[in-house]
């Protein structure tokens, strides 16, 4: 009997600005709308598979403070259906938030954060025997959970120790990472490859942890380029699948040597209201298809089809559909769709 998957990680709440332009530094603009929603890696990819299929086994790991914010997460969780045991308050210090200021125009969107709680979330956390219940368990993002992050003599990092426990229960793991501007991510990411069934990620993310650019000098997405990002990142120890995501499509590379890629659905001018998620929405499309052994194609589908959903709304969650939902908005646009 399948026992569903855990998925560990930020736990933030997301203040959605939508803005006219991007000012320059000094200069001005105007936030035009603001909306609040949960957001972070456990809280956004639960409550997207939550919404593809309620009757889905979840539970969600990570802390929050003793706080409002804190206390909307936990009812978001607990309104979808979603395990919040493993959820830890942490007195003295605020939930995680991020200030998401996203251009009116385009979805661009950049973000202002603060750890708070995340900070302190620790390995000790954990309650590994809960996690050992459940066929999945999947966290995110690494370079931005401060104690998960540290170096570890043994295994490279607290993460990789924590993935190569979780491995040693029997269940299927996997990581993604945030989008950084930092030369950390081959020191931090690496060591914990070794103790990956799966590895998901952008592809600004992948290329920064293999060293591949994935786009030419003209902005162009490379899928040559790609496809050597996913080979590096199999010789770095991913077990099962290395799938990347880009706004142009996905690529997948699996143990055998399977690989291709999926262009994303074409949507039309006006659909997108922004981008903020659309990440976490394509893994938690891979983990849900992976989960339900579907092919690697209509998983790639099913992820693009969850991220396109996601673009519909300002915030993470507001987009979410069932996967009957999601099958039906990607027959709708897939025909229009080309491969770059």
């Amino acid at each position: 009997m399948k026992n569903g998957i855990a998925i560990a990680g930020n736990l933030i709440v997301d203040y959605v600005k939508i803005i006219d332009i991007y000012p320059d530094p000094g200069m001005l603009c105007s936030i035009m709308s603001r909306t609040q929603s949960v957001g972070g890696c456990a809280a956004n990819t639960l409550g997207c598979i939550a919404a593809m299929d309620p009757k889905m086994k979840l539970s969600c790991h990570g802390c929050i403070g003793d706080d409002e914010a804190g206390g909307f997460i936990m009812t978001f969780l607990k309104q979808n259906g979603i395990e919040t045991r493993g959820v830890k308050v942490k007195a003295g210090n605020m939930t995680s938030f991020t200030d998401v200021m996203t251009v009116k125009e385009t979805g661009a969107r950049t973000f202002f954060q603060a750890r708070g709680a995340n900070a302190v979330f620790e390995m000790e956390d954990l309650d590994f025997e809960a996690i050992g219940c459940y066929d999945m368990f999947h966290i995110g993002y690494a370079l931005l959970l401060d104690q998960f992050d540290r170096e570890d003599n043994e295994y490279g990092t607290l993460m990789a120790r924590v993935l190569k426990r979780i491995q040693d229960l029997g269940v299927k793991t996997s990581m993604d990472v945030v989008s950084e501007d930092s030369e950390r991510f081959a020191c931090i990411v690496k060591p914990s490859l070794r103790y990956c069934n799966y590895f998901i990620a952008n592809e600004i993310e992948g290329g920064k942890v293999a060293g591949v650019e994935p786009r030419s000098h003209k902005g162009i997405l490379d899928q040559d380029g790609l496809l050597e990002i996913c080979q590096r990142l199999m010789e770095y120890g991913v077990s099962e699948l290395v799938v990347l995501h880009a706004p142009e499509g996905g690529i997948y590379l699996d143990r055998y040597g399977n690989h291709g890629f999926v262009p994303s659905l074409k949507l039309p001018k006006g659909y997108i209201k922004g981008s903020v998620g659309a990440g976490d929405a394509f893994c938690a499309g891979i983990l849900y298809s992976l989960y339900q052994e579907y092919p690697i194609e209509e998983a790639m589908m099913i992820a693009n089809g969850a991220a396109a959903a996601n673009l519909s709304a300002v915030d993470s969650v507001s987009g979410l559909r069932s996967v009957k939902e999601l099958r039906t908005l990607i027959e709708r646009y897939r025909e229009e769709g080309k491969a770059i």
